[in-house]
């Protein structure tokens, strides 16, 4: 192991590892894996089953290196469900970014001279630095994730098999087959047979909403995928007629603050486009195939063991499914590392008392960087009331309408793209002095023409660089769309209003040259702390508000 990230170990140091296998605590699960070389399976470091003897395991940075050095998943302690590395998202270099694209889909949507290309590099470099660096290239890591994806559906839904295949991004049915038999040592029948006799299949949904008739054409309950799907080439190019709805859960690592995440979402969400309602956050997804819309609920409290958000996902395009869980995690921050947040951030003194009030923060996301990066530019000196309203504004004029079937609650748009409010006129911009609705023409143009990139692989430092250079874009709102967009986790807002309240309920220098000289003590968790001060301070975005259902009311050491 060459470093570490927070409390769990990073990589491969032999004794590290073992230690952490040992102790068998579920943090470390997801930052690096257990392979046995008695048995030929890989695990997560917390699994149940007894501990191999030392000189019998060895130890791999990702899920898709054990796999190509011919170990199989566990069955037991299921590894390949475990949250992401926190390592990826706090790291900016070449691999990090790469492992961000690789779990939005890129590589099946681009392939991998696709992913190299927006990387800046050939294909043969990129495959040599993640091979060095993970123990597998692109292709391998994108293999790993189709195949969790696959066993995700196979596992908790009643989709047809070729619906799972193109879903979980594979090419053909045979690969499909190929990779879950490789990987897990069963066909994807068996895995199915498995779950209905544990009582899993049933629990979730897979099939397309109002189409119950689908069911009696399902060929696969419990069979493998061996041809093509009778819908033929509409299934193949992954449309459908309506709506696909599927439930799942996404894991995370605990604690997680509900109140806070939530409650910062709600206080800034746009009409129409998002909502907070029934104890669940409603938003609207932009996928690279089509629309769709995400329910995530929270649990009931702020969890100190392994948990997850329930999620259902209704999609337009079933190949949007990688990149929709990737962009539900990412907003709701569920990656994080929140026990090495909190012990760096609880070691200010000024720190530890809202640290224990609040433990497991996260950074508040957006299901679209593009769209988030044009809200905060709305929201310049103004409050999060009024950024609602012209949000609201802004979809109503150049939004998209949603299809009559993804619309539940107050959701009915899509946020306008780039493309469209590059090209609107000020008579479509209504509300907003000159001078902002130029600045947010020449952010839409920089990201509709590509100088201005902002994906999961942008390179945090140069897009810094490229919004300070554009006019109308300070620092307030590049450090916003670098924490909140792009999810850095060093992002710094110090001039944020709601941060200047946190700061002086916690007895902090609100002076921004002051609190910004405080703030070098909490790198490399400085957006985190922001994400605690917005949670102490008397604003709306603390989610003191938040208005829970009586099953999700947080303990009172969890309230704000």
């Amino acid at each position: 192991m060459t470093t570490t990230t927070g409390s769990a170990p990073a990589r491969t140091d032999h004794a590290a590892c073992a230690a952490a296998v040992r102790s068998r605590d579920t943090r470390f699960d997801g930052c690096f894996f257990t392979a046995v070389l008695t048995t030929g399976i890989y695990c997560r470091p917390s699994c149940p089953a007894m501990t191999p003897r030392e000189h019998n395991m060895t130890f791999y940075p990702t899920a898709a290196a054990a796999q190509g050095a011919g170990f199989r998943a566990c069955k037991r302690c299921r590894p390949d469900a475990t949250p992401g590395s926190p390592e990826w998202h706090l790291r900016g270099d070449v691999v990090a970014r790469a492992m961000r694209l690789v779990d939005d889909g890129i590589v099946e949507r681009e392939g991998v001279p696709g992913l190299a290309a927006r990387l800046g590099y050939s294909t043969r470099q990129l495959q040599r630095l993640t091979v060095a660096e993970l123990g597998a290239a692109p292709l391998a890591l994108a293999r790993a994730k189709r195949a969790q994806t696959a066993r995700v559906l196979i596992e908790t839904t009643t989709m047809s098999m070729s619906d799972i295949a193109f879903a979980a991004g594979f090419s053909s049915i045979r690969s499909f087959n190929d990779t879950i038999q490789a990987v897990f040592a069963s066909s994807p029948g068996h895995l199915r047979a498995q779950a209905q006799r544990s009582g899993s299949v049933g629990d979730h949904i897979g099939d397309r909403v109002g189409d119950r008739a689908g069911r009696d054409r399902r060929d696969s309950s419990a069979g493998d995928a061996r041809a093509e799907d009778p819908s033929g080439e509409a299934r193949r190019e992954g449309t459908s007629p309506a709506p696909v709805e599927i439930r799942l859960r996404l894991p995370f690592r605990a604690p997680l603050h509900v109140p806070s995440l939530f409650g910062h979402l709600a206080a800034t969400a746009v009409p129409g486009v998002e909502e907070w309602a029934a104890g669940s956050w409603h938003t609207t997804l932009r996928l690279p195939h089509g629309q769709g819309t995400a329910h995530l609920r929270p649990p009931a409290t702020t969890s100190t063991g392994p948990g997850a958000i329930e999620a259902t996902l209704r999609l337009t395009d079933l190949r949007d499914l990688t990149a929709a869980i990737g962009r539900c995690r990412r907003l709701l921050d569920l990656d994080a590392d929140p026990i090495a947040v909190d012990a760096h951030l609880g070691a200010d003194p000024a720190l530890a008392a809202l640290v224990a009030r609040t433990p497991g923060v996260r950074i508040p996301g957006g299901a679209s960087p593009h769209e988030l990066a044009l809200r905060i530019v709305l929201g310049q000196q103004i409050s999060t009331a009024g950024a609602a309203t012209l949000g609201a504004r802004l979809v109503a004029t150049l939004g998209e309408s949603l299809p009559e079937t993804l619309r539940i609650g107050g959701l009915t748009h899509s946020f306008p793209t780039a493309d469209a409010v590059a090209g609107a006129s000020d008579d479509d911009l209504p509300g907003m002095p000159r001078s902002r609705s130029r600045a947010l023409r020449t952010l839409a143009g920089a990201l509709a023409e590509g100088s201005l990139v902002l994906d999961a692989g942008a390179d945090r430092e140069a897009t810094r660089e490229t919004l300070l250079a554009l006019p109308g874009i300070g620092p307030w709102t590049t450090e916003m769309v670098l924490l909140r967009a792009l999810g850095d986790p060093d992002a710094w807002p110090g001039s944020d209003l709601g941060v200047k309240l946190g700061a002086a309920a916690a007895g902090l220098p609100d002076a921004p040259r002051q609190l910004d000289t405080r703030a070098e003590t909490w790198r490399p968790w400085r957006g985190y702390a922001a994400a605690l001060l917005w949670a102490h301070g008397e604003h709306d975005a603390s989610g003191r508000h938040l208005h829970l259902t009586d099953t999700q009311t947080p303990p009172a050491t969890a309230r704000t």
